[in-house]
């Protein structure tokens, strides 16, 4: 393969390339300067560029276009179909009364089943002092507190009808649960929680998308949508926010793998720990990202586990890398764009996912200490992966149990 082959791939790959009437393709210019229209027909390929008029000969923009005939075309005997990608809306049927029945249901069993998973918490030794709360009581009383949306005092009300009920031995005093937040010492049996909680859909999820996203804080430095998006002029202070890092299943959108972060954390270094913590646990065929993620170490992470990356390729990015496993992927990325696309539509469902915490409990954190917000923010997915539970059992007819 010489120089303008390899260019002609890698547009073909990056770029968007659209065919005209007649037998031309308009191909952007690999420097972002311009287009130049490529006919292929019988009587020769012809290119617009300055190299083909001078060469008279394919140019980067003639290989690519050839690359995406390739790739959009299938033989059948002695017949050739050529077939036009077009971006297609996925859907999904909802059934309505299931989702229904679990909705009316939802509250009572996510009590219940948050009360199942803190059962398991080993209680610190204690040598002095007055004594004190279960430990799990505290963190069922906050993972209820963050369910509930509620300020920590509003929130009071539903605590005492928890120990009614006999969900906790005693409802702890709302300062309570302000110093449980501050804890360093909590946040990785939140952290536990949250994938024990994911565990159970073991057999339903074999596809993950990973992602970051952030949630705004009460600290006023900056806000996480005028950083992704662009600043608005909405009068109100800039504030902090926590960023988080996480791993998906892209049917039921539950969380099998989380890291949360201070702002402006890079992405990539995160895919590694995230995807082997999730292949712990889950069986991975698919992995699914954005092109944050594609490098060398982690495609080859993923297929030596025996998963298939789904990862774009940047615009820059080469066949001829030192990777072989690189060169590999990179080539199916070209040939069988439409296979891959199809595979890669999956990786939005990681948003649907960030977008469903957030809806549902809220897109910002209301702790003031980042120890606290970790821990807010782990809560709220903790929260998030038992409503997953609740509504694929709810939906495969299967009794809900951790």
């Amino acid at each position: 393969m010489d120089a303008r082959q390899e260019r002609g791939q890698q547009i073909a790959a990056t770029a968007k390339i659209t065919k005209r009437d007649r037998g031309t393709w308009i191909v952007p210019s690999q420097s972002k300067n311009g287009r130049y229209a490529v006919t292929i027909s019988k009587e020769g390929k012809f290119c617009t560029c300055p190299d083909f008029e001078l060469r008279q000969q394919p140019c980067k923009h003639v290989y690519a276009v050839q690359y995406v005939r390739f790739r959009e075309t299938t033989t059948n005997g002695d017949s050739t179909t050529v077939k036009e990608t077009a971006a297609v809306r996925v859907t999904y049927a909802q059934n309505w009364p299931v989702y229904n029945a679990a909705q009316v249901a939802e509250k009572e069993t996510f009590l219940n089943l948050l009360r199942d998973l803190c059962a398991d918490i080993e209680e610190p030794t204690q040598s002095r002092g007055r004594p004190r709360l279960p430990l799990r009581d505290m963190i069922f009383a906050a993972g209820f507190k963050v369910y509930s949306t509620a300020s920590c005092r509003r929130f009071m009300t539903d605590l005492r009808d928890a120990q009614s009920k006999g969900l906790i031995a005693k409802a702890p005093h709302y300062n309570s649960l302000f110093r449980c937040l501050e804890s360093e010492s909590v946040t990785p049996i939140i952290r536990d929680l949250v994938l024990r909680a994911a565990v159970p859909l073991r057999t339903v999820e074999t596809d993950f998308a990973i992602d970051s996203t952030g949630f705004s804080s009460t600290q006023l430095v900056g806000q996480w949508r005028e950083e992704k998006y662009g600043a608005e002029k909405t009068g109100r202070p800039p504030r902090d926010w926590v960023k988080v890092h996480a791993v998906c299943g892209v049917k039921t959108n539950v969380v099998a793998a989380i890291e949360v972060t201070e702002r402006n954390t890079q992405d990539s270094p995160y895919f590694a720990p995230l995807i082997t913590k999730t292949m712990d646990n889950f069986n991975v065929l698919r992995v699914l990202g954005d092109k944050a993620y594609s490098s060398y170490a982690n495609l080859e992470l993923t297929v030596s586990k025996g998963a298939e990356p789904f990862i774009p390729f940047k615009s820059y990015a080469k066949a001829t890398s030192p990777s072989p496993t690189w060169n590999k992927l990179f080539a199916y990325f070209v040939l069988h764009r439409e296979e891959f696309l199809k595979a890669y539509h999956k990786r939005s469902n990681a948003e649907s996912t960030f977008s469903a915490i957030k809806r549902v409990f809220g897109d910002a954190v209301r702790s003031r200490t980042h120890v606290a917000q970790v821990n807010e923010v782990l809560l709220k997915v903790l929260a998030h992966n038992i409503r997953c539970l609740i509504h694929t059992m709810a939906e495969l007819g299967v009794p809900t149990a951790i």
